[in-house]
């Protein structure tokens, strides 16, 4: 993994992969006690980053392994990213996910031409399911985050940053992260210490799933040893990737814990102030910029929310339990 990879991706991504904004709200400022700046990749393709590591895995084939197919296992982000990359490839995508995901994933999945298929979790090894398949079909596996061209896509997210940075004359800051596997995070990273080395990427993860922050402190890979079940479900992996955490340990601070109540404000705040929706699990980064002051260091604040694809009663449960 390099610069040089992530610049190629960016270039394959031109006119395809959204330019996110970075956002701000006097709002937030005021409850995070400095200036947060927010990049939306809920506005991105298929309502997450995960869109741009899609992107970049299938453009990256050669044409003939490409119209052969992809296949990919996810809980509902990376299937819906990389079928929509299928399809606008014009080519087959199957997508391995738990019985068990929301179902709004699993429909959005399947109304992108996927073909999906339905796994129990914590019972069957998603993995083992996808390879077999892939072996089977002859069909090219598309890693959600432990895969170099998916990272790849997701650093498209820190070029991005370090460019919108510049522009508001913001050369020093935190850069908060939603991490699960860590592929944005670790793409990010290796951005922004190319493009903007005085930003510091911190990863941050829901409490009782914080396998990467464990991972850092102790530094080596540490699962959290928890099923991967719960509010946050977009980012609840059990460790973080053999690829991703070099990168992390390299090149990220500490990782920050946020909780349930935290993330569930977050996502309410991110809706009343921005206009944003935000799923709990693409909202952990933002609740830390809003709740963990005393983990940052002083001046600005920059975090991402990774993703919207929330479903649409849970939301509703969330903006009734936070008015303001």
């Amino acid at each position: 993994m390099n610069i040089d990879m992530i610049r190629a991706a960016a270039g394959r991504a031109k006119g395809i992969v959204r330019r996110t904004p970075l956002l701000s709200s006097p709002f937030l400022d005021e409850i995070a006690g400095r200036p947060v700046y927010v990049k939306p990749e809920c506005l991105q393709h298929t309502g997450s980053f995960k869109f741009r590591g899609g992107w970049s895995a299938l453009s990256a084939l050669d044409p003939e392994t490409r119209a052969r197919g992809v296949i990919a296992y996810s809980s509902g982000n990376h299937a819906q990213g990389v079928a929509h990359a299928a399809q606008r490839h014009g080519v087959p995508a199957v997508i391995v996910m738990p019985s068990d995901a929301p179902q709004l994933k699993i429909a959005n999945t399947r109304a992108l031409g996927a073909e999906v298929v339905l796994y129990e979790r914590g019972k069957e090894p998603r993995e083992e399911i996808g390879q077999a398949i892939a072996h089977d079909r002859g069909l090219t596996l598309i890693r959600p985050f432990d895969e170099p061209q998916v990272i790849a896509g997701q650093g498209t997210c820190g070029l991005e940053i370090a460019e919108q940075a510049a522009e508001m004359e913001i050369h020093e800051a935190e850069v908060l992260v939603c991490c699960g596997g860590g592929g944005l995070t670790a793409g990010i990273a290796l951005a922004l210490a190319a493009e903007a080395p005085r930003m510091r990427v911190r990863p941050v993860e829901p409490e009782g799933f914080d396998d990467t922050a464990r991972s850092l402190d102790a530094g080596q890979i540490t699962g959290h040893g928890q099923p991967e079940k719960g509010l946050c479900d977009a980012i609840l992996t059990p460790r973080p990737g053999d690829i991703t955490f070099p990168i992390m340990k390299d090149l990220c601070g500490p990782g920050i814990v946020v909780t349930e109540s935290q993330v569930r404000r977050a996502v309410a705040l991110a809706f009343l102030r921005l206009k944003i929706v935000a799923e709990p699990g693409g909202a952990v980064a933002l609740a830390a910029a809003l709740f963990h002051g005393d983990a940052l260091a002083p001046g600005p604040v920059i975090t991402t929310i990774s993703g919207g694809n929330i479903d649409p009663a849970l939301f509703a449960r969330i903006l009734s339990e936070h008015q303001g």
